[in-house]
């Protein structure tokens, strides 16, 4: 029973619930590709079982059938346990806050933990906010197929000559999921919401600047059902030469999520934590002398035995535009998923304001789609 149309439903039907949608599942960056069902009919047959024995244990305690409106949640916290056991970042926690930021990080590949010059929202490395020169706001929004969403906003100013701080929200989220009822036929329309809220703190000890972040998490998967949760993360610059850079950071440590379906079941309900997968990132970038270029890469560990490496680079052709490019997503292990992205920035000192406009273009993994991120950035 598959449907690759695109389009998203629910279906329900004596026996079990379907998700269907034209890649099914959410994937780290991207989303599970057609194949993914027709490569995994184990995991396709566990959510079937799953959701009828719990249909029967409803029948059994004469839950209202109102609820089976509810089972899609059952589904999606299948769907993503199943991506845990292969040892993967796709589908875990998270995995939102972990597309990259704003349309210069996102065009480098997300190579960026050892960036220290230009705009710093304090995402990839904390560190970085303590080298702030200027007051900067930025905005940015994403167009993404699938009815998904990714918009970010960050304001970061200097503190003094060896600190700054910086102010950064994620927003994303899936909105126009039809529901279905026993009979096939809508009922309503869902939509998932899921953010990020951050403060960074950066500050310089002689050479060495250190920094950390406190995220505040907000997940809101239903009506009734939604979650809170705060993680941290921590990050250090050491620069080498003048324009060898060496950077560490570690993220998302002891975050996790936290469920209680009990307003959802009743008696059926239980309690659940999501733990989100802790990474640690060792960074290099160098700055090419007088020609305006930059250098980076960095490989990440995780705590569901990944290793993924990226890598970026930008050159300034003028005072007024810069190119970049990068890879991201090279997991060792899925070599697959490795993937290009582009963009560039324009500037203009037309105003005391000084606004730049970046634009990055990701080709999504499994050449399912393409990503598109325009930012708008302004100096105070």
């Amino acid at each position: 029973m598959t449907n690759h149309s695109g389009e998203k439903f629910l279906l329900y039907n004596k026996s079990y619930i379907y998700i269907f949608s034209k890649t099914d599942c959410h994937r780290e960056g991207s989303i599970y590709p057609p194949s993914f069902w027709r490569e995994r009919p184990k995991q396709s047959l566990i959510i079937e079982i799953k959701t009828r024995l719990l249909r029967q244990k409803m029948a059994r305690n004469n839950t209202s059938p109102k609820y089976f409106k509810l089972l899609f949640l059952t589904t999606l916290f299948i769907c993503s346990a199943s991506t845990i056991v292969s040892a993967q970042l796709e589908g875990t926690a998270g995995a939102f806050s972990r597309m990259g930021f704003g349309g210069r990080g996102i065009g480098m590949g997300n190579a960026m933990s050892a960036v220290k010059t230009g705009e710093n929202s304090g995402y990839y490395n904390p560190a970085s906010v303590a080298l702030l020169t200027q007051q900067t706001v930025s905005l940015s929004y994403s167009i993404l197929t699938l009815d998904r969403s990714l918009n970010t906003m960050f304001f970061s100013m200097p503190i003094d000559t060896n600190a700054g701080l910086a102010f950064g929200i994620i927003n994303s989220g899936v909105s126009n999921i039809d529901g279905r009822d026993n009979d096939g036929f809508k009922t309503e329309t869902y939509s998932v919401s899921e953010n990020q809220f951050s403060l960074s703190f950066g500050l310089r000890i002689r050479k060495i600047t250190i920094g950390i972040s406190t995220k505040l998490y907000y997940y809101s998967l239903f009506k009734e059902l939604s979650s809170t949760n705060l993680g941290f993360d921590f990050g250090i610059i050491y620069p080498l030469t003048t324009q060898l850079t060496l950077a560490g950071t570690v993220k998302d440590a002891n975050t996790k999520y936290r469920w209680d379906t009990s307003k959802l079941y009743d008696q059926l309900g239980n309690n659940t934590k999501e733990k989100f997968p802790s990474r640690k990132s060792l960074g290099l970038s160098y700055v090419l002398d007088d020609t305006g270029g930059l250098l980076s890469a960095e490989i990440e560990n995780s705590s569901v035995s990944t290793t993924i490496i990226r890598f970026g680079g930008e050159y300034t052709a003028s005072e007024v535009f810069t190119i970049r490019g990068g890879i991201d997503g090279w997991n060792l292990e899925h070599r697959e998923q490795a993937h290009p992205t582009f963009g560039f920035t324009l500037r203009t000192d037309y105003t005391d304001w000084k606004p730049s406009f970046n634009y990055a273009y990701i080709v999504e993994p499994y050449g399912v789609s393409a990503m598109h991120v325009i930012s708008l950035s302004i100096k105070l």
